[in-house]
C-alpha cells in the first residue's frame, strides 16, 4: 500500500495536485491511501510499504512551518518519492535549505544515471517558487537553475522538484513498483 501524503491547504488544489496521482494508482490497480499530512499517524507510516509525498501551488507553502510533522521520515527505511514541495521537505528535514527559484513550464532537463527508470534527456513540467538543497542527497538532473531530481545517499528517497503526475506519469509507476 502506498501512503499518498498530502501537502495542499487549499481544498481546489486537489484536482490539481493530488487527483491526478490517485488516477495514476487507480490505472495501475495500486493499493493507496490519500490523506492530508497533518492526519498522517504512525500506524499509517508503519503499514504503508511506500510513501509519496505530493506537491502543491506557488502560494500554498504552510507546509514549510510544519516541518516537526514530517520528522518520521528520519524514522523509516521504506521508499519515500517527494513531488516539488514533497522534495522541499525531503530536503528541509535532512537539515537542508530553501533556496528561491521560479520555473514555471515546459523545462528540458537531462537525467545523468538512471533514476527511476530515467535517463538522457526528458520534458518536465515545472511549478515552483523555491527549491530546496541538503548535502544529504545526491543531484541526478538540474535544470539550468537548480537540482530537478535527487536521491538520499543512504535511504531511498527520491524528490524531484517537477510534476510527473503531469508529464512523466512513468516515473510514479516507476516508483510504486520498487
Amino acid at each position: 500500500m502506498i501512503l499518498l501524503t498530502q501537502i495542499c491547504n487549499k481544498k481546489f488544489h486537489y484536482f490539481e495536485f493530488i487527483k491526478p496521482i490517485e488516477d495514476i494508482l487507480k490505472k495501475e490497480k495500486i493499493k493507496f491511501i490519500s490523506i492530508h499530512y497533518d492526519k498522517v499517524s504512525s500506524d499509517l507510516v508503519n503499514k504503508a510499504e511506500k510513501i509519496i509525498i505530493s506537491g502543491t501551488s506557488l502560494k500554498d507553502n504552510s507546509f514549510i512551518n510544519d516541518i516537526d510533522k514530517f520528522k518520521w521520515i528520519k524514522e523509516i527505511n521504506k521508499p519515500i518519492l517527494g513531488i516539488c514541495g514533497g522534495m522541499h521537505i525531503l530536503g528541509l528535514v535532512f537539515n537542508g535549505e530553501l533556496k528561491k527559484q521560479q520555473e514555471i513550464g515546459l523545462t528540458t532537463i537531462e537525467i545523468n544515471e538512471g533514476f527511476l527508470g530515467f535517463k538522457g534527456k526528458i520534458e518536465v513540467y515545472e511549478l515552483h517558487n523555491f527549491y530546496a538543497i541538503s548535502r544529504e542527497f545526491e543531484t541526478y538532473a538540474k535544470s539550468i537553475n537548480c537540482p530537478q531530481a535527487i536521491k538520499h545517499k543512504n535511504f531511498p528517497f527520491f524528490g524531484v522538484l517537477f510534476h510527473p503526475e503531469v508529464r512523466n506519469k512513468e516515473l510514479i509507476v516507476n516508483f510504486s513498483n520498487i
